[in-house]
């Protein structure tokens, strides 16, 4: 990847797992990355988003890069403290209220030759998601933390997506990218039953990719010159732009999910 000197970057979840090692990378390239963690940013507090985007856009610094990576997974049936389910709310609407009050920040750093990108990290685990509308944000009778993960997930991608059309309509120097990682070993799946956690952790010492692995492709999306001129933002995994379920294609939903989402961030 080439030198990055002069440019910034938020990276959520930067603390640790795949956000420590994209932050380490940026870093060596020369960017000025922000590790949101230590900026007093909660994801599962809308104040607390809000307050963020706030204090960083008063420091009057350009932001070249927003990688949206921190998330939970499998977390006990929980709520936000604005009364979301914790995966819909931290996963996804948290971090469509960051992107949204950086958008005009992004758009301003952004020129020809140099786009601003905004990196969604999602799953495989959205094309067994589902998006409620009405209720997108509730829990179902019979709580599954693994579906409201995918649901999670799967919203993440359909914003992405959406953010990506409206950017390209109007010819604004950003791109908005969904990137899969892929299977990694970090603690997303502490919270899985203990004995198969156990277990879990001899598979993932065999098979799952390190940190430093399922950090490749959302560098490739963050920093790749090959992106410059892309018109299509695109999901990406294992260094590929893939094909995503139906739901990502459907104009009615995306634009459905958008409107949803400002009402319940309070920004509509």
């Amino acid at each position: 990847m080439p030198r990055q000197d002069g440019k910034v970057a938020i990276v959520t979840g930067g603390g640790r797992g795949i956000g420590y090692e994209v932050v380490r990378h940026m870093v060596r390239l020369g960017a000025h990355v922000i590790i949101v963690e230590f900026q007093k940013l909660d994801l599962a507090s809308l104040q607390s988003v809000r307050h963020f985007a706030q204090s960083f856009k008063q420091r009057a610094l350009p932001l070249n890069i927003l990688v949206n990576n921190a998330g939970v997974m499998l977390v006990p049936e929980a709520r936000t403290e604005d009364g979301f389910e914790q995966h819909f709310g931290v996963n996804y609407l948290g971090h469509f209220l960051l992107t949204w009050l950086l958008l005009d920040t992004l758009k301003e750093s952004g020129k020809r030759g140099h786009v601003s990108r905004v990196v969604n990290v999602s799953s495989s685990a959205h094309r067994i998601g589902s998006i409620h509308i009405k209720e997108p944000a509730s829990s179902c009778p019979h709580y599954s933390a693994h579906a409201a993960y995918c649901h999670s997930k799967l919203a993440q991608l359909v914003f992405s997506s959406h953010l990506q059309q409206e950017l390209q309509r109007g010819r604004f120097p950003v791109i908005s990218c969904a990137v899969d990682p892929g299977m990694v070993a970090t603690a997303l799946y502490r919270h899985l039953w203990t004995p198969l956690y156990l277990v879990h952790n001899i598979i993932a010492c065999l098979l799952y990719k390190t940190p430093e692995e399922g950090a490749a492709t959302v560098l490739y999306a963050a920093l790749s010159p090959a992106l410059e001129g892309d018109c299509e933002g695109g999901y990406w995994a294992n260094g590929c732009r893939e094909m995503t379920t139906p739901p990502t294609f459907d104009p009615q939903l995306k634009r459905s999910l958008w409107e949803t989402s400002l009402q319940l961030v309070g920004l509509q």
